[in-house]
């Protein structure tokens, strides 16, 4: 019996093209990011990738082990951030009502016979910020021991919609990977697309990324809590947009005023990762204002606008141990760049 064909595979010479620079050009000290290199040779042993971006320029690349350019990366949980893009994207061509659309009328098919009274109070705005009041338990890593339960389910829509619902949580945040898996079903049946499909259209084409993968539930939704792959320079490439209040190539590809309230704390986070806009975390790191999409394992694209930098962190995602790259920032990055 042969050896089983991976899921996913990627070939080498898909690398995405970028204008680069070097660091000095971007007033940024080279020596400080070789010194986040040899730290991440040293310290890092499950790192796959580290990227700096600045004035939107690729000033420094690495990967390490055997992960390469062309490489998919499994974003994990860095996926929301893309599910929260898109529906931006989604609701400024009409194809969703408004942020305020009831989650009960657009899944109606979904919802379960047994179901909590309160469901018709939660909103898209509330899966956003996941402030849903679902029950859930999130760990202090935010570890979530019934996602396991919902992997198992073979209808997940249905799984999440039968959550009990704690209405004096409503309103308040808790990670909840379940909220960012309703709005990718929001757009599948708001859009008539799955939003690995839609996102195709409307996001990656126009970032011109060519080569990427989006796994999906057992209704056939994209997940919308992990399952997208993008190799690292992709992932750079939407930070730029980000930070570009949505352009891309002279062309407004997620709505301006949409990144304003995305990227702006919409709810108190948690301590240890920052405030929450929708579905992206923020917080200040040495100082600086910083806008992250965040994957188990370290998968990191972070903004730091008044730097006008992007820096993306790509690591092995099955693991249970891993160091975040915070470090790397703090000792070494950040203060390169002047």
């Amino acid at each position: 019996m042969g050896q089983p064909t991976p899921l996913l595979t990627s070939s080498y010479n898909v690398v995405p093209a970028m204008t680069t620079a070097l660091p000095e050009e971007t007033a940024t000290c080279r020596e400080g990011l070789e010194q986040a290199h040899y730290a991440i040779q040293k310290e890092y042993q499950k790192m796959h990738s580290m990227l700096i971006v600045r004035h939107g320029k690729l000033i420094f690349e690495r990967y390490y082990g055997n992960h390469h350019a062309g490489a998919l990366n499994d974003l994990r949980s860095a996926t929301k951030s893309f599910i929260g893009a898109i529906t931006g994207i989604a609701i400024d061509r009409g194809d969703i009502p408004d942020i305020n659309v009831s989650v009960s009328k657009v899944l109606r098919k979904h919802v379960p016979y047994l179901h909590s009274p309160h469901l018709s109070t939660i909103t898209l705005r509330h899966l956003l910020t996941m402030t849903s009041g679902f029950s859930w338990i999130t760990g202090k890593k935010l570890g979530e021991p019934f996602v396991r339960n919902l992997h198992r389910s073979r209808r997940w829509g249905s799984f999440a919609l039968s959550m009990n619902i704690i209405p004096e949580h409503i309103g308040q945040f808790q990670y909840r990977s379940i909220d960012s898996h309703l709005i990718s079903m929001i757009l599948s049946e708001s859009t008539g697309f799955d939003a690995f499909t839609y996102a195709a259209e409307h996001l990656f084409s126009p970032l011109r990324m060519a080569h990427t993968a989006w796994l999906p539930s057992p209704e056939g939704h994209s997940m919308g809590h992990i399952g997208l792959y993008l190799n690292s320079r992709d992932m750079a490439k939407f930070g730029i947009c980000l930070l570009n209040n949505g352009v891309f190539a002279n062309q407004q590809i997620i709505p301006k005023h949409w990144l304003q309230e995305a990227l702006t704390a919409q709810t108190t986070g948690y301590p240890a990762f920052g405030d929450y806009g929708y579905q992206f975390w923020m917080g200040t790191m040495s100082g600086q204002p910083y806008k992250l999409a965040h994957g188990h394992g370290g998968q990191q694209i972070l903004l730091l606008p008044k730097l006008d930098a992007v820096v993306v962190f790509t690591a092995e995602s099955k693991t249970n141990n891993w160091k975040s790259p915070r470090k790397l920032l703090e000792k070494y990055i950040i203060p390169t760049m002047s």
